[in-house]
């Protein structure tokens, strides 16, 4: 059955978040030319000139965990960059494969087989699939769809319910990806002086994943590119290229909050090809709903002043999600 293309820009939000068709079905209309809801104003639009060359972001060989001078990389790359890619993971490149061909597999199904699962609709609360960022809320559409899910280990009933074309390698993914997430927390705590991660730490930085407020974020992105973070100097930006088997780890705000700035959330975004689909494949590290972020007391010890009040978690996802993207402004929410 054949979908007519929406004609006027009132039906384009209505056509693809109301009804329930995402992006997807809008350009599978055979769109002649962009909806004005995607484009951005020309002083948000990313140049040439602000992209700076000479410098990039670190690749960090992680194969041996323990090395004193790969580690002393990752804290370098956390406090100056707060991105930085990682090889020999140990997740194998079959996972990683056939994880980013799931992607594709889902978002090749009919449509109506897709609209089962968007959000509101789906069979559970933890996949979804949706459109852009907060469509409702926002000034400029994202170019995307996306399809989310929460991973909580060991809830087999809930991930019965999950998409048959990516159930098995999102799982078998995220099963991998738990043990590389605890090690890179571990060693980015060392440094702010934990010794130890007990439950209260770990309930408050990691425990679903589901935004780059989050403790980090552990990309893998296909081989098309288009991430670009903000440089150290003003108005500049670097891309992100692909790695083949690589994974991108960039902080997020509760980290940054938790470190009392030692480590820093960047700015990021992300600049779609015109002419190809672009597959990227986020975990999002939370923390508990009700966890209490703030600076770590191990962190003040030394007479840092803190920078920021105590939190809840679910008061700062609230504010996050409650409007559009504002560059690094959330983080203003929880400063004192």
């Amino acid at each position: 059955m054949s979908t007519a293309t929406p004609n006027a820009s009132s039906d384009v939000l209505d056509f693809v978040v109301h009804k329930a068709n995402g992006l997807k079905v809008l350009v599978d209309t055979g769109l002649q030319s962009l909806p004005r809801q995607y484009i951005q104003p020309p002083e948000r639009r990313l140049h040439a000139s602000q992209v700076i060359t000479q410098e990039s972001i670190p690749i960090i060989d992680v194969s041996n965990w323990d090395d004193p001078q790969h580690v002393e990389s990752i804290f370098e790359a956390a406090s100056k960059w707060g991105f930085f890619q990682i090889i020999n993971h140990g997740i194998p490149q079959e996972i990683l494969d056939h994880l980013q061909d799931a992607a594709h597999g889902f978002f090749g199904l009919p449509n109506e087989e897709r609209k089962k699962f968007w959000k509101g609709k789906s069979p559970t609360d933890t996949v979804f699939l949706a459109t852009s960022f907060t469509p409702l809320k926002e000034k400029v559409l994202e170019w995307k769809d996306y399809l989310s899910f929460r991973y909580i280990p060991g809830d087999e009933k809930s991930q019965a319910l999950w998409p048959s074309v990516c159930k098995d390698p999102v799982l078998d993914y995220m099963k991998r990806a738990e043990m590389v997430i605890k090690k890179l927390l571990e060693l980015l705590l060392t440094k702010l002086n934990v010794r130890e991660i007990d439950k209260e730490k770990e309930y408050a930085l990691m425990v679903g994943c589901h935004s780059d407020i989050s403790s980090i974020t552990v990309l893998l992105q296909d081989d098309i590119g288009g991430p670009y973070v903000r440089g150290i100097e003003e108005d500049s930006w670097i891309h992100i290229p692909p790695v083949n088997g690589a994974l991108v780890i960039n902080i997020g705000d509760v980290l940054q909050i938790m470190s009392n700035d030692q480590y820093k959330s960047i700015e990021h975004r992300v600049v779609a090809n015109g002419s190809k689909n672009r597959v990227s494949v986020p975990i999002f590290v939370n923390p508990g709903p009700d966890a209490l972020i703030g600076p770590l007391p191990e962190v003040l010890e030394t007479g840092a002043a803190p920078r920021y009040k105590p939190i809840l978690f679910s008061d700062y996802f609230s504010y996050f999600f409650s409007k559009g993207h504002d560059g690094k402004n959330s983080i203003n929410y929880a400063k004192i």
